[in-house]
């Protein structure tokens, strides 16, 4: 029995059309479809009795091709199994061309056009020509079925294929007059079942996208989890050691186990102070101040470490003073975000580490200078003992006042450190203030001036003197120690050598000529001997003081005075008569050249007064 004699045998059971119902109706009565749906369901059950008889059941069957899926429409299974095949898996594209072939073998019909909505709007997807006016009456339709009125003649009608989500799309199908009412709802069940089967391939494929995007999400996840547990590794790393007190050997080391990459640290003048992993540098390579102080500033523009040739860099910058920077040594350039994040955060602790250490240090050193400023001014035993104690400094035994003037950096902070390094690097204890445009140190032992100076110029350059005073027994000598260093110090730079050191217990006479409460005096004696030389001097605009001050310290020898005033020897004999004119003095005279010499030193320590 053919589909249509079985659909004849399904109306026998349906009641007479209504009176006034026309046998072309676009729809079919929902009275009348239940009924013959029921029918129809019945004769399914018999025949799936059949078949179980047989042993031939469906899910059974192999896969058949599509071709031989349609050729079975001739029988009353057909619309069902085109309905399971849309069910099966298949994308959008693969159902409406399912359902666009299923067509002419359940009625009469051709198929027209195939739409689908894209992105929400209809979207031809039959391959046809474009056609404009088709489409506009398709879009007329606003989401239901109907009636389509095209030129050339002939029967089009567009199903909407809708389903609970919306509509998916339009199926639409052409004859030369209407099709019968049976094959009218063959095809319009074709059309519910295509919309179903559509929302039901649109489900499969959210959930695909859902899919993938999970997986997509949960590799992220993955990589995030195993960065946040190295970022954390990092972190326990370095705060372990910066409460450990390793200080900045034990920072370096630190991220030089974490990247596996050699560290360096350095001062802001680009010296090393550590090291972590192989390859140090023996000597360590120091970069000219002005190409130093280029790259800090190509470093400091950035937020983020910077490449310098085969190393990675990142300034320790706590505030807005650069205190030196972190270089992870990587010629090949591997380093990738593990371990920028460890030297990031590894120049953080440091940071940290270093900005406490100065402020510990600027702490001792305020402290320091109170009490030094204290002790060189005067102030009771008791309380200089208790507060020496206090900043751990042992004042108890001998000391000596230092005084250091340097260039035109006589109170920079660089010539304070200088001397507390050099002071140190003799091992001997020392507490350093600033004062009166010098730095002063208070040195217990016996310090070496020659060699102190020696240990400055090393890290200063030339250009500087220091003054030692006097031995210091107890709190009360630091004053006379205080003025006797400034004495000297003096002394040495108004001399031929205004450079390098000069102790006070060595001066001789001139710790008898003291510019204090005597000066008066002093000043007299050098007018007695001198005047009438200085005024020659001065009117004059002559060198004779400074010709007999030289040719006296020169023991009255005439090459040496020639070479050290850088004159001829004639024209020193020249100045020493016209001296012997002026004075009415015979140089050779003991007791006179004695006052002499006398007079030319007081006159250098008043420095050159007339």
């Amino acid at each position: 029995m053919t589909f249509r004699d079985e659909y004849t045998v399904a109306r026998t059971a349906v009641p007479a059309r209504a009176p006034g119902r026309s046998k072309f109706a676009r729809t079919i009565d929902p009275a009348e479809q239940e009924q013959a749906c029921r029918v129809l369901a019945s004769r399914r059950s018999e025949v799936r009795m059949t078949t179980a008889a047989t042993g031939d059941r469906a899910h059974e069957t192999p896969q058949r091709p599509d071709s031989w899926w349609r050729g079975q429409l001739s029988n009353p299974h057909g619309l069902f199994v085109v309905s399971a095949m849309m069910f099966d898996g298949r994308e959008a594209d693969d159902i409406v061309r399912l359902a666009a072939t299923s067509v002419p073998s359940l009625s009469g019909c051709g198929v027209k056009a195939v739409y689908l909505i894209i992105d929400g709007a209809l979207s031809r997807r039959d391959g046809a020509e474009p056609d404009a006016e088709l489409d506009r009456q398709v879009r007329l339709l606003e989401g239901g079925s109907g009636l389509l009125v095209l030129t050339g003649g002939g029967w089009y009608w567009g199903f909407a294929l809708r389903g609970l989500s919306g509509l998916r799309g339009y199926l639409v199908v052409h004859a030369a007059v209407e099709p019968p009412r049976d094959e009218f709802f063959l095809l319009e069940a074709l059309g519910r079942q295509t919309a179903g089967a559509l929302a039901n391939a649109s489900l499969h494929l959210r959930e695909r996208e859902q899919a993938v995007e999970l997986q997509a999400v949960n590799g992220r996840l993955t990589a995030s989890v195993a960065r946040l547990e190295q970022q954390t590794h990092v972190h326990e790393v370095l705060s372990d050691i910066s409460v450990s007190g390793a200080g900045e050997p034990g920072i370096a080391y630190a991220v030089h186990q974490l990247t596996s990459l050699p560290v360096a640290i350095e001062d802001r003048f680009g010296n090393l102070r550590a090291w972590a992993g192989p390859g140090k540098p023996d000597p360590y390579p120091k970069a000219q101040a002005h190409r130093r102080e280029g790259l800090l500033r190509r470093a400091a523009a950035v937020p983020h470490p910077v490449r310098e040739k085969d190393r990675m860099i990142s300034l320790v910058k706590p505030r807005y003073e650069v205190l030196g920077l972190v270089a992870l040594v990587d010629p090949r350039r591997t380093v990738g975000s593990h371990e920028m994040f460890a030297l990031e955060y590894g120049t953080t602790v440091l940071a940290l580490e270093l900005s406490h250490l100065r402020n510990l240090a600027e702490v001792e050193l305020r402290l320091h200078r109170d009490l030094v400023d204290d002790l060189i001014t005067g102030t009771d035993d008791e309380s200089a003992y208790a507060r020496a104690d206090a900043v751990g400094h042992d004042l108890r035994g001998p000391h000596r006042v230092i005084v250091v003037r340097w260039g035109g950096r006589q109170a920079d902070d660089a010539v304070a450190e200088a001397a507390g390094r050099a002071v140190a690097s003799l091992q001997l204890s020392s507490m350093i203030s600033r004062r009166s445009g010098a730095v002063v140190l208070l040195v217990g032992g016996r310090p070496d001036g020659d060699t102190l100076y020696h240990l400055l110029s090393e890290n200063l350059g030339s250009g500087g003197a220091l003054g030692v005073g006097g031995r210091c027994d107890g709190p009360g000598d630091f004053p006379k120690s205080y003025s006797e260093a400034m004495r000297a110090v003096e002394i040495r730079r108004k001399s031929r050598s205004p450079e390098g050191a000069t102790t006070f217990d060595h001066l001789g006479l001139y710790r008898i000529l003291d510019t204090g409460g005597n000066r008066g005096e002093i000043v007299a004696f050098v007018r007695e001997w001198l005047g009438l030389l200085l005024d020659y001097d001065e009117h004059k605009n002559a060198d004779l003081v400074e010709t007999l001050s030289q040719y006296l310290e020169c023991g009255g020898h005439y090459d040496e005075t020639a070479s050290a005033l850088v004159i001829h020897r004639s024209t020193l004999r020249y100045r020493l008569g016209r001296i012997r004119e002026i004075t009415d003095l015979d140089l050779n005279d003991v007791e006179s050249r004695l006052n002499l010499h006398v007079a030319t030193r007081a006159w250098k320590v008043l420095g050159g007064a007339r």
